[in-house]
């Protein structure tokens, strides 16, 4: 298990991650925030939440939603969120992020709908599961807390449906998504992708933001840094890091890092350790 423990630069704030030995879980992110707030930005895996502290508001899909203590919000993945402090004093959260194998893309559109879920039994479930991934050794134990919250999870949102969205051009934003994917540390110039995709440039970014709220070099950035976050859990130093994600140089990680993350990348690996 990998660890990185952090201080940020706002007194009072911590970032606490790392990445147990659980299938389907690709990172535990614990954090006290006071005053950051992160920008439009994706993850490549679910993102499961809850607050202990204060409470959370976000736009997502540019509707407004909010996390207080008695909720849990699940936010999709590929599809752009920002988060605040909605209380004075901050707050305190603990996330859990989810690979595809624990919830399907069936059910990102019922997500999108309906992303705070108030039930007691799941904000529970969620809270004890945290609990085990924290403790080295309960693999096991954690892993089958996890199958529960996913079920209840896909109760949830198996009650909905997901309704037509007219207006859009989902099949160029789908492609550009994925060429962006493929080229993840190459990038590619948006005249080449508007040649790639057949597609006038300016037609290009608006089907891409039309369909994912976000501009594909804000997708772009905020997949690297999701690289990035991994490969520093795994102990590489963050000039080796920039050079794998696809980032000019240290400084250039750094500058979008601590911008969706809320720390710089030194910060966030010190303290890293490898455990059984």
């Amino acid at each position: 298990m990998a660890v990185s423990r952090a201080a940020s630069e706002a007194p009072g704030e911590e970032v606490n991650a790392w990445r147990p030995r659980v299938p389907g879980v690709t990172e535990v992110f614990h954090a006290h925030f006071t005053e950051y707030a992160y920008p439009m930005h994706v993850h490549d895996a679910w993102t499961l939440l809850i607050v202990d502290d204060g409470a959370v508001r976000y736009d997502l899909d540019r509707h407004e939603h909010g996390t207080p203590l008695d909720t849990v919000s699940l936010l999709p993945p590929h599809v752009p969120h920002n988060g605040s402090p909605a209380t004075p004093g901050g707050f305190r959260k603990r996330v859990v992020y989810l690979d595809s194998s624990r919830l399907g893309e069936e059910l990102i559109g019922a997500a999108v709908d309906g992303p705070d879920l108030r039930d007691p039994v799941l904000r529970r479930r969620v809270g004890q599961l945290h609990s085990a991934l924290a403790r080295p050794g309960d693999e096991l134990e954690a892993e089958s807390r996890l199958t529960l919250v996913g079920e209840r999870l896909r109760d949830h949102l198996r009650r909905r449906t997901d309704p037509p969205r007219p207006g859009r051009d989902p099949r160029l934003a789908r492609r550009l998504r994925e060429l962006l994917d493929a080229r993840l540390v190459d990038g590619v110039a948006l005249a080449e992708a508007a040649a790639l995709l057949h597609a006038h440039p300016a037609h290009l970014v608006r089907a891409f933001s039309g369909a994912y709220g976000i501009a594909p070099h804000q997708y772009l950035m905020s997949r690297r840094v999701g690289r990035a976050r991994r490969l520093l859990l795994d102990g590489l130093p963050p000039g080796e890091v920039a050079a794998l994600t696809g980032f000019y140089d240290q400084a250039h990680l750094s500058r979008h890092f601590r911008k969706l993350v809320g720390v710089p990348p030194g910060r966030y690996r010190r303290g890293a350790r490898r455990g059984a």
